[in-house]
C-alpha cells in the first residue's frame, strides 16, 4: 500500500536528478557557513559539483519525452538498437557519421547515420529513449545545450506527410573531419 500517487510519485522519479544536486548544494552551502580553514573550500567544491551535477540533470529532464511512439530503445556497450513493429536495427556509436532530428508521419525521430550509409530512424518518443541523451552527449564535440534545444516545442508536420525535409530538419552534429594520414 502506497501513500503517494502513481503520477506524483513519477514526476518525484523524473526530478530526482535536479532534487539529488539540490540535496548536495544545500550540503555544500551549509560545510561552507560552517567557516574555516577546511571547511570553507571543501564546501565550496561541493556546492560547485551541485551545480555541475543540476544542470547535467536538468537538460536530461528537458531531453526525456513520454514513451508515446510505438517501439523500444537499447543502448548496450556503445550499440544503439532500435526495436519497433515495422522497422528498427542496431547501430554502433563509434560509427556514427551523422545525427539529425526529423518529422516523420507528424512525429520527431532521430536519424542516426553510419560511416557506411546505413541509417537507423528512432522515435523520440520511443520507450527507453532518454538514455540516447547519455550516448550523445559522449560524442566527439557534441554540444549538449544544442541536443536539449533541439527537442524545444515547435509545431509539428501534419500526420499526412510522410517525411519532412526542410526547416524541421535539423543537423545535431556531425562527425569532426579525420585529419588524413601523410
Amino acid at each position: 500500500m502506497s501513500f503517494v500517487r502513481e503520477e506524483a510519485r513519477a514526476a518525484l522519479w523524473r526530478w530526482r536528478g535536479v532534487f539529488g544536486a539540490a540535496a548536495l548544494g544545500v550540503i555544500g552551502l551549509w560545510l561552507a557557513l560552517l567557516g574555516g580553514f577546511l571547511l570553507l573550500p571543501i564546501g565550496a567544491l561541493i556546492v560547485a559539483l551541485a551545480l555541475g551535477l543540476g544542470l547535467l540533470a536538468w537538460r536530461r529532464l528537458h531531453f526525456a519525452q513520454t514513451d508515446d511512439a510505438p517501439g523500444v530503445v537499447e543502448l548496450i556497450e556503445g550499440q544503439v538498437s532500435y526495436f519497433g513493429p515495422t522497422s528498427g536495427g542496431a547501430l554502433a556509436l563509434r560509427e556514427l557519421e551523422e545525427l539529425r532530428l526529423l518529422t516523420q508521419h507528424g512525429q520527431r525521430v532521430w536519424r542516426l547515420r553510419q560511416t557506411d550509409g546505413q541509417t537507423l530512424h528512432i522515435p523520440v518518443a520511443a520507450m527507453g529513449a532518454d538514455r540516447l541523451f547519455d550516448a550523445f552527449a559522449s560524442l566527439p564535440g557534441m554540444d549538449t545545450g544544442a541536443l536539449v534545444a533541439a527537442l524545444a516545442p515547435k509545431t509539428t508536420a501534419p500526420a499526412g506527410h510522410a517525411l519532412t525535409i526542410g526547416p524541421d530538419t535539423r543537423v545535431i552534429w556531425r562527425h569532426p573531419a579525420r585529419a588524413a594520414l601523410t
